[in-house]
């Protein structure tokens, strides 16, 4: 854990989930710069903290009663263990997961820029109906991360904007709000077909591959297991679902689980499922870190499209995570499934996991793998 300092306080920040011998820190120099600009417009002010990855701001702010959104269970546990950690009460914060309305208007708005820029959209969408006309609205993000498209988002949806130069490698940006700009309609949640089927894939701003099917899910489909048995398959960090959608067609009598740590994934491949089964067929989704809610030696099949990114940070801790978790959760005999690239080298963390695993299939990007509980 370690110490950042800013002009509202020395505080004790971890990222989420605490991992040993963690290297990177739970802030950035854009939010020591954010905090730093906003110190002395706070009082009497009613602010949204939005897309706060482990709750810098968030726990820098608290003692102004801040409203903080985000669409990740992670980020707000994070959030929640950081206020725990510096002794502050959690109830001076309230936290909001991205499918839940906004109920007021805000004085004072800050975003971090999410790695998607759909997300950031629907964000500004959402909160223009929650401005007035002397609302502050101010951005932060690492200057790779904001472009001209970035800025283009802020004028077309809230009004007329401008951004620093950067410090650090940060930036920050400056809207202004415009009452009177004809925006239109949130565009989003948006949905596609899925080729050579009848099914529609429901997509919410914040979920990966937005316009069509993408080429690793794609080939992953095309090799996914088929059975009339009863079984237990869990979508593992299902996105929109449709590697368990597709699972469900090929598997008419088994029961579904739909798993990911994005509330806007989980409304996403609900909503896929409902939408192609007519309200037929029963399936669970769950907004949760991994397996954690899963008893042990439960389920027959596992399917894994594992990131390789948290935030803006790459590594292999998740796969890590999820593929331990597989085994400790399947049963007996039963498989887990995994598609990555071909660099990352997934076959090293099962054979070392698992002690076994078999290559399904493979292409010059992606392969697909398979361990078996023994």
């Amino acid at each position: 854990m370690e110490k950042m300092q800013t002009p509202q306080g020395l505080f004790s920040l971890s990222r989420y989930p605490v991992r040993k011998k963690e290297t990177l820190r739970a802030w950035d120099a854009a939010d020591e710069w954010l905090l730093e600009h906003v110190a002395d417009m706070l009082d009497s002010k009613k602010i949204i903290i939005i897309n706060d990855s482990f709750g810098a701001l968030t726990t820098a702010l608290a003692a102004h009663a801040p409203t903080v959104m985000s669409d990740s269970c992670l980020s707000l546990r994070g959030i929640q263990s950081n206020l725990e950690a510096n002794q502050i009460d959690k109830n001076q914060v309230t936290l909001l997961n991205s499918t839940e309305e906004l109920t007021q208007r805000y004085d004072l708005v800050l975003i971090k820029i999410p790695k998607s820029l759909a997300q950031l959209e629907s964000q500004l969408y959402q909160l223009r109906a929650h401005l007035h006309e002397t609302s502050t609205i101010i951005a932060a993000g690492m200057s790779k991360s904001i472009h001209t498209s970035t800025l283009n988002l802020f004028e077309r949806i809230i009004g007329t904007t401008k951004t620093s130069l950067a410090r650090k490698k940060a930036r920050l940006i400056f809207a202004q709000f415009d009452q009177g700009l004809v925006v239109g309609e949130n565009p989003y949640p948006g949905e596609y077909e899925l080729d050579n089927t009848p099914y529609k894939i429901v997509n919410h701003a914040g979920v990966f591959s937005q316009q069509s099917l993408d080429i690793g899910s794609r080939f992953f489909i095309e090799h996914l297991p088929s059975s009339n048995d009863r079984k237990k398959i869990v979508d593992l960090g299902c996105g929109n679902g449709v590697i368990g959608l597709v699972a469900a067609t090929r598997n008419p009598n088994a029961e579904i689980l739909f798993i990911d740590e994005s509330y806007m994934a989980i409304e996403s491949a609900r909503a896929t499922f409902h939408a192609a089964f007519s309200g037929n067929r029963e399936a669970q989704f769950s907004v949760a870190d991994g397996l954690e809610n899963i008893d042990k030696n439960s389920i027959d099949c596992i399917l894994n499209n594992p990131p390789f990114h948290q935030h803006n940070a790459t590594g292999d801790a998740v796969a890590w995570q999820m593929f331990t978790e597989s085994r400790e959760a399947l049963k007996q005999g039963g498989e887990l499934w995994v598609i990555g690239n071909r660099h990352l080298a997934y076959h090293t963390k099962l054979k070392r996991l698992f002690g076994n695993y078999v290559n399904i299939a493979s292409n010059k990007k992606f392969v697909i793998l398979k361990a078996i509980k023994r």
